[in-house]
């Protein structure tokens, strides 16, 4: 894969989000791919994702748009910078207009993503929600728990100041990763 089409799944991709069609938005991924969701967290297979854009998000959010710029890709690994914003539908926060940045990471296997993990500040859709100061805290610290329990973390921390991981940049951490779907919102 080039990084025209790597480009080029990235609008795919976005676009299938934006339509709620959670089987067209799933068939970007491999059989047994991952997608890391920074608010109902880890999905594994194509059916937990469809289920995951389809039933969780498109069920809590409107008008829902996301677009990918900047996208970097080596081959195997690929970044972008994105802009989404919807409208929350989730009853105490009904009609408010969010809009985010993030980070994408993706893992491309014979041009399907395998892996999806993103960076967001969600404490920057929470403050337009209005969401309650305490339960803020309480989603921060959920989401605390879930940095420090990755392997990647666990790796990091456990490796002295200067010192790299023996593979180098690309380190693989393969079944070390935990998989666990949390479709909470608490």
């Amino acid at each position: 894969m080039t990084g025209d089409e790597f480009a080029a799944l990235l609008n795919e991709f976005t676009l299938s989000a934006e339509s709620g069609d959670g089987a067209r938005f799933a068939g970007h991924f491999t059989e047994d791919a991952v997608y890391y969701d920074y608010i109902y967290g880890a999905h594994q297979g194509r059916a937990d994702i469809a289920h995951m854009m389809q039933d969780l998000f498109h069920r809590d959010a409107a008008d829902y748009r996301w677009e990918m710029f900047d996208p970097v890709f080596d081959g195997e690994m690929g970044y972008a910078w994105s802009l989404s914003s919807f409208t929350s539908k989730i009853p105490q926060f009904a009609g408010k207009p969010v809009v985010i940045d993030g980070i994408s990471r993706f893992i491309v296997r014979d041009g399907l993503i395998a892996e999806y993990r993103e960076s967001v500040n969600g404490g920057v859709a929470m403050a337009q929600l209005g969401v309650e100061p305490d339960r803020m805290t309480k989603v921060f610290r959920r989401w605390t728990g879930w940095l420090k329990e990755r392997p990647e973390t666990l790796d990091y921390l456990a490796r002295p100041k200067g010192s790299r991981p023996a593979a180098g940049l690309k380190a693989s951490f393969g079944d070390k990763t935990k998989i666990a779907s949390r479709g909470d919102r608490e």
